[in-house]
């Protein structure tokens, strides 16, 4: 029997397109609460690092490892659920995904040393880097292609939400005995929403067609367009469905698919490379550092993550009037001013912030621009460019290159600060963005209220680009 259901049933009476606008808006919030958790986890262990080195006497080393085990997890996760999803399905890989984040959460709360601590961080990077290539694209495939830019750009809202949630928490449990394990623990409460929410999603209907399920992809299709919008749809995916279903890992490295796979690539690779991670582990670290005490640490923490937050709402309202080349190139350049700005307000300073209040208005600045620029286009660029039949496959290298390059750089931020003082660290984090910025002006195309078979069909070179 075809799964048909989705978190919000029709309203009796109600039009069909408003029908249809609901059903996908409640689809997309329950997968979206993968991106919360992905902000939650990764955000979460900025403000428990704070308690857990001083209690497991933890070096500056140790303190990176802890960090970036859950990034090894992610990439992980990422290799694996790549093949996976294209397998078994969006909807059973996120559920599998909400199981092992609950899992992961709960065994970080217990962890009773560093080294229970770091492998039960690794599980949850496995559960956050499967929700990082499942999420979007899942919602990329449900979502009407006039909506899909803003739907797909929830995942990163709810990102953000994550991040500041986690902030929240973290300010919260500061002065609790053993406050990080509630920190870490407290994770498990949105997975478990996440997993009964999941349990009532109908599969993506693009995967049913390319799996030889029209009738089911049919019924889920028009459960969100008209029967007509549905029937184009249908014959679109299953055109290109045809010449891609044989696709292969080697294939996606041949010059067809090659274009489309490297700007995924590089727009991952820029996310990354100027240092956002960085800020987001490490942040109350630096601020430490700088002379704040804990809390007050946390605090301005918490007013990076609120510009980050309220920042990727405005980027949500406005990706599919403004588009995604205006917002990616834009922010990024500021992104990268902003990196000059801080270095220099530590060269000025001598190796310390010329002052507290400007470090945390820079932060506010290269946050603010970040998110709605690199940190909206990662998830939102991956999920448009790749055909359905292989979108699994090739998201993973855009993803692997992502947490390939967290991981790197969370486990030598504190290290290359000691070597080459903050002022070094933000400028070459500036000079690759720049290189970044680069690149995307010369290859990205907008894709803009186009349907994914024309954007993948446009990057081939098989139709014209439109907006580059």
């Amino acid at each position: 029997m075809a799964r048909t259901d989705t978190v919000l049933p029709p309203e009796p009476g109600a039009p069909p397109r408003s029908r249809g606008r609901a059903a996908v808006l409640g689809a997309s919030a329950v997968a979206a609460l993968g991106g919360f958790l992905f902000g939650y986890d990764t955000g979460i262990i900025s403000s428990a690092l704070l308690h857990i080195a001083p209690e497991f006497h933890l070096s500056d080393g140790m303190q990176q490892v802890t960090v970036a085990s859950l990034l090894l997890g992610a990439i992980v996760g990422v290799l694996v659920s790549g093949a996976v999803t294209d397998v078994v399905g969006r909807r059973r890989t996120l559920l599998a995904a909400a199981a092992v984040f609950t899992a992961g959460a709960a065994g970080c709360a217990a962890a009773p040393d560093d080294t229970v601590l770091i492998a039960a961080r690794f599980v949850l990077g496995l559960a956050i880097g499967t929700a990082s290539l499942a999420v979007p694209a899942y919602i990329a495939e449900i979502a009407p292609k006039e909506s899909r830019g803003k739907l797909v750009s929830l995942n990163q809202l709810m990102i953000t939400v994550g991040i500041f949630v986690s902030y929240l928490v973290g300010y919260a449990f500061d002065d609790v005995a053993q406050g990080w394990r509630w920190m870490l623990g407290l994770g498990a409460v949105p997975s478990l929403l996440m997993l009964v929410g999941v349990l009532r999603l109908a599969e993506s209907p693009r995967w049913l067609l390319t799996h030889g399920r029209p009738d089911e992809a049919r019924a889920v299709l028009r459960r969100t367009r008209t029967a007509e919008e549905a029937e184009r749809e249908v014959r679109e995916i299953e055109t290109l469905a045809a010449q891609e279903s044989k696709i292969g890992y080697r294939d996606l490295l041949r010059p067809a698919m090659r274009p489309a796979v490297l700007l995924g690539v590089v727009v991952a690779a820029t996310n990354q490379l100027v240092g956002v991670n960085a800020v987001i582990y490490y942040a109350p670290t630096m601020l430490q550092q700088a002379g704040f005490a804990s809390s007050a640490a946390i605090l301005s923490s918490l007013g990076i993550g609120l510009v980050n937050m309220v920042l990727t709402g405005v980027a949500l309202l406005l990706v599919d009037k403004v588009g995604r080349r205006p917002l990616l190139l834009g922010g990024t350049t500021v992104v990268v001013l902003a990196l000059v700005l801080l270095g220099a307000l530590y060269l000025v300073g001598g190796g310390q912030p010329a002052s507290g209040g400007l470090l945390v208005a820079g932060l506010c600045l290269y946050i603010g621009a970040f998110a709605p620029s690199l940190g909206l286009a990662i998830w939102l660029i991956n999920s448009e460019i790749f055909p359905t039949a292989v979108r699994g496959k090739a998201s993973s290298f855009g993803n692997v290159t992502h947490w390939g390059l967290d991981f790197a750089i969370s486990l030598t931020v504190l290290t290359t600060i000691n070597a080459l003082t903050p002022t070094g660290l933000f400028w070459i984090y500036a000079v690759l963005g720049l290189l970044g910025v680069g690149y995307l002006y010369r290859k990205l195309p907008e894709t803009k209220g186009r349907s994914l078979e024309d954007i993948s069909a446009s990057l081939r070179g098989d139709r014209a680009p439109a907006g580059s």
